[in-house]
C-alpha cells in the first residue's frame, strides 16, 4: 500500500513515497568459494521512493564483494504494481527479491507466490520487532521478511499551543484531550482538525483496545464491530472529534488536513509526517511553528495504538536464484544496512535496536514508542475487498458521530462487510 513520510531533521523537509516469493533452488546449491556467484545478476523490485540511490550503491557493493555476483535494482510505480506483480509471479523469470505492501503480503503468500523465509528468520530475525514482523507471517509461516515502517503522529502549532499555555506535551490521552480543551477555551484556534473518517487512526485505536476488525465463525471471517472493544475506540474518537469542526462525513484527504492546519488556526491534528509538508507548500510561515509528539494512549508507558504502514521484502516461489536471493537479504536486512535507511529515509526499522539511527529527525523520533505497539488492518486476504469505496468502517464512523450507539452503527453496516469478507480472493 502506499505510504508517504517526511524525512525531517529540525522540521519537515524531504518527502519520500512507501508503500509498502520459495521453490526449488535453480542455482544447484551452495556457490562458496573463490568465484561465488561470479556471472549472476540478482533482479529486485523495489517502490518508486523507497530505496534511496546511495543506499542501493552501498547494498550492491557488499552484495558483489560477498557473492562475485551483481544485483539490479528495477524501480516500480505504486500504480498497477498488484496486477504487475501477480503477473510477474505466475511467469517462468520473475523477479528474485521484491518490495511489497505490509498489508498485502497474505494474499499474495495465500496464492503460493512467495517463498517461505523461515530459516532466514531464525539467523537473522530473532529480535525482528513482533508488531512489524506479524504482517511477514502467514499461516504461521514466514513468507516475507519486515522492512521499514511509518505511523501517525501528532503534529501541532507550537504557537498556538503557547498563546494557551501550555508548556509541554502531553504524555497521556486525558491529558491530550485538557490540553485540546484549553486551546478552544483559551484562544480562538479549532482544537483539533479530526475528520469524521479519519478511519486509519480509528484502526490505531481499536489496536490500543486490543481488538479485532472482524472474528471467526465457522471457517469464514465475518465483522467483528459490534464488539464493546470496538465500541470503546469509538468512544474515544468521538470524544475527540467532538472538538473538531471538520465534517464528520468526510475523511482526512477530502480537504487534505495538511492543508486546513497550514492556514494556522487549527491546534493540532492527527497524521503521517509527511503531511507537515502540504501544509507548508499552503503557508510557508507555518513551517518554524510545526511540532511533533507520539500520539498520547491511556497511561503514560505505553503510547495509543496505531496503524502500522511499510513494507516487507519477500523472495519469489518460482526464482531460480534463491540461495543467492537470501544472500541478498541477510545483506539488506542486516543492522548495518538496515539502519542506513532508517537514517537516510526516516522510516522505522525493523529491530528496535536500531532506533538509535532515528536520533535528530523530529518526526521519526515522535513516531518510533508508538511502532512496538502497533498493528494492522486484519492480515486476511479477505480484507482487501473491505477497503474499496464506500468503506463501511467509515459508514459505521459517521454513524456513531450523528449519533448512533456503536452497536446500532454495527448492525447498519454489518451485512455489507460481511458481504466483503465472503467475496472470492
Amino acid at each position: 500500500m502506499k505510504r508517504k513520510l517526511i524525512s525531517a531533521i529540525g522540521v519537515a523537509g524531504m518527502m519520500i513515497s512507501l508503500a509498502a516469493c520459495g521453490g526449488d533452488d535453480g542455482d544447484g546449491g551452495d556457490k562458496a568459494g573463490a568465484d561465488g556467484y561470479a556471472g549472476e545478476t540478482l533482479t529486485v523490485w523495489v517502490m518508486d521512493g523507497s530505496s534511496p540511490d546511495q543506499w542501493q550503491k552501498d547494498v550492491a557493493a557488499a552484495f558483489e564483494k560477498k557473492t562475485k555476483a551483481k544485483v539490479k535494482f528495477e524501480i516500480q510505480q505504486w500504480n498497477g504494481i498488484q496486477q504487475k506483480l501477480t503477473t510477474a509471479l505466475s511467469e517462468e523469470n520473475p523477479p528474485d527479491v521484491f518490495e511489497i505492501g505490509n498489508t498485502q503480503t497474505p494474499a499474495y503468500a495465500k496464492t503460493g507466490g512467495l517463498a517461505d523465509l523461515a530459516d532466514l528468520k531464525t539467523e537473522i530475525g530473532a529480535d525482528w520487532t513482533e508488531s512489524l514482523n506479524e504482517s511477514s507471517v502467514f499461516d504461521g509461516k514466514q513468507y516475507a521478511a519486515p522492512w521499514y515502517f511509518a505511523n501517525r503522529v501528532v503534529l501541532y502549532n507550537k504557537k498556538i499551543w503557547a498563546e494557551a499555555g501550555i508548556k509541554d506535551t502531553p504524555k497521556t490521552r486525558d491529558e491530550f484531550y485538557a490540553d485540546l480543551k484549553q486551546i478552544g477555551e483559551k484562544t480562538d484556534a479549532e482544537p483539533i482538525y479530526l475528520p469524521g473518517q479519519n478511519w486509519y487512526h480509528f484502526v490505531g485505536l481499536t489496536i490500543g483496545e486490543g481488538a479485532e476488525l472482524v472474528k471467526k465463525d465457522g471457517d469464514k471471517y465475518v465483522s467483528n464491530l459490534a464488539d464493546p472493544k470496538v465500541a470503546a475506540a469509538m468512544e474515544t474518537y468521538k470524544k475527540f472529534q467532538a472538538l473538531s469542526k471538520a465534517p464528520k462525513d468526510k475523511d482526512e484527504a477530502t480537504p487534505q488536513q495538511g492543508e486546513v492546519f497550514g492556514k494556522g488556526n487549527v491546534g493540532a491534528f492527527i497524521g503521517m509526517g509527511w503531511e507537515a509538508g502540504i501544509a507548508i507548500e499552503a503557508n510557508k510561515k507555518i513551517e518554524k511553528e510545526i511540532g511533533y509528539f507520539t500520539i498520547p494512549g491511556a497511561t503514560a508507558d505505553k503510547p495509543e495504538g496505531v496503524f502500522l504502514g511499510g513494507s516487507n521484502l519477500a523472495m519469489a516461489a518460482g526464482s531460480k536464484k534463491q540461495e543467492l536471493a537470501k544472500e541478498f537479504l541477510r545483506i539488506a536486512l542486516s543492522d548495518e544496512y538496515e539502519g542506513e535507511l532508517a537514517k537516510l529515509n526516516g522510516v522505522i526499522p525493523n529491530k528496535e535496536s536500531l532506533q538509535t539511527n532515528l536520533k535528530g529527525n523530529v518526526v521519526a523520533e515522535a513516531a518510533a514508542p508508538a511502532a512496538a505497539g502497533g498493528g494492522t488492518t486484519p492480515l486476511i486476504p479477505e480484507w482487501a475487498a473491505v477497503e474499496n469505496a464506500p468503506n463501511p468502517i467509515k459508514t459505521y464512523m459517521t454513524a456513531v458521530l450523528n449519533g448512533k450507539s456503536p452497536a446500532e452503527a454495527a448492525a447498519q453496516v454489518e451485512d455489507e462487510f460481511n458481504k466483503r469478507l465472503a467475496q472470492q480472493q
